[in-house]
């Protein structure tokens, strides 16, 4: 993959279309001089077109060779994209996904707002809609057609837009350093932050008290009154009171950091005022509550599954090829046949199984709780019941089926 990053740099260096675009504007501002020329005396028409041949013959050759470099470098990524990545048909039968073209075409439409490509969201939207996808029924695979007609229109809601529009623009000032527009809109949301024990309101405010308390030199605002240890203390004395109930200790911290203004690098509280990467969190946190108060996860689904299938497709593909050189077949659809490494920022449920029948529950077979704590799979508890009073697998307590509960991990 090394040789494929190198190339993917010579790529972005390359074939871009800058030059190209700043070469055939030079052209039209010579073409524009030359019948501004001519409109002024139009005897010099001849004169003036045989002046421009030359210029006009250069230009259009740099634009030329821009256009050359830029399909260069498109080809030469295209040859390592091959060499790196052969192309190969997946030997599975069964195309899961066939059978939901609208949830697919869902997934790219929130994936494209999410990003901000609002007008490409909605050509897509308008295509879609004026050809919709069919459903391919495959075997096994349930056909969710009905409830996806429903809701793909819904992203076409402007009300939607406007607010990934919005979430966007809070995003950009806080890369320009500037807390107050995400300050001012964790304000404004603030009971629904709080009922979710989000601190992010705090975690704004405590960053532009730390913003002023570096000063000017630091944060480049103006040096006066309302920067600095001064401006930081105004600051807190403004808006600390409201979050006293919640963060009386780290206020106190930053209050008791006043003290260490002249020796901040040797005190207890250096690191509460290294703020190296203190941007990228709070927008980190800014996107997973926002995204979270509209119901969404923080990071695109699309984005998840894609990476999350390109991590598990080599496992998968081997596992297929010794399946199929055996002559055997997996045991199951509910789940994958192996067990797949992810990063911890892909894994958001917990995975139960069951320790009678060493399986993994399901949707359909669910942990069930028994009155004595212990947890086993709704279909290994069916069996050890069979329809009358039980005793446990791991203690001496016995109970009936009726008195087990579903479990939510």
């Amino acid at each position: 993959m090394d040789s494929l990053l190198i190339e993917l740099a010579k790529l972005r260096r390359d074939a871009n279309l800058t030059e190209s675009i700043q070469d055939v504007d030079k052209i039209l501002e010579q073409l524009e001089a030359a019948r501004e020329s001519i409109v002024q005396d139009p005897n010099s028409a001849s004169f003036t077109l045989a002046k421009l041949q030359n210029p006009l013959k250069h230009g259009f050759d740099k634009v030329n060779e821009d256009l050359k470099r830029v399909h260069k470098g498109q080809s030469a990524y295209g040859r390592a994209l091959d060499k790196n990545l052969p192309h190969k048909e997946l030997p599975f039968d069964i195309d899961g996904l066939a059978s939901r073209p609208a949830l697919i075409n869902r997934a790219i439409s929130m994936h494209l707002l999410r990003e901000g490509q609002f007008q490409v969201a909605s050509t897509f939207l308008d295509e879609a809609q004026e050809n919709p996808p069919q459903p391919s029924p495959m075997p096994g695979t349930p056909n969710f057609s009905e409830m996806d007609e429903t809701e793909v229109p819904s992203l076409k809601s402007q009300e939607l837009q406007d607010k990934f529009s919005n979430m966007y623009a809070i995003l950009n000032e806080l890369k320009a350093q500037n807390l107050h527009p995400a300050i001012e809109w964790a304000r404004a949301n603030s009971h629904e932050l709080e009922k979710r024990g989000s601190n992010l309101e705090f975690e704004l405010s405590k960053l532009q008290f730390v913003w002023l308390f570096l000063g000017p030199s630091v944060n480049g605002l103006p040096n006066d009154l309302n920067n600095g240890l001064s401006g930081a203390l105004v600051y807190a004395q403004q808006h600390f009171q409201r979050f006293q109930a919640r963060f009386l200790k780290d206020i106190q911290q930053l209050a008791t950091a006043m003290a260490y203004s002249s020796n901040l690098k040797d005190s207890p509280y250096y690191r509460t005022f290294d703020i190296e990467t203190a941007w990228d969190d709070v927008s980190t946190s800014f996107t997973r509550e926002f995204c979270s108060l509209l119901g969404l996860s923080a990071e695109s689904p699309l984005y998840l599954a894609a990476t999350a299938g390109a991590i598990a497709l080599p496992t998968l593909l081997k596992l297929y090829a010794i399946v199929k050189e055996k002559r055997t077949e997996w045991t199951t659809r509910s789940e994958l046949p192996v067990e797949i490494a992810l990063p911890k920022s892909m894994i958001f449920h917990a995975i139960f199984v069951c320790p009678v029948s060493k399986e993994q529950t399901t949707d359909q077979n669910p942990p069930m709780i028994m009155p004595c704590g212990h947890v086993v799979a709704k279909e290994s508890l069916q069996r050890l019941s069979k329809g009358g009073k039980f005793k446990c697998p791991y203690c001496p307590g016995e109970s009936i089926l009726s008195q087990a509960r579903e479990i939510i991990l």
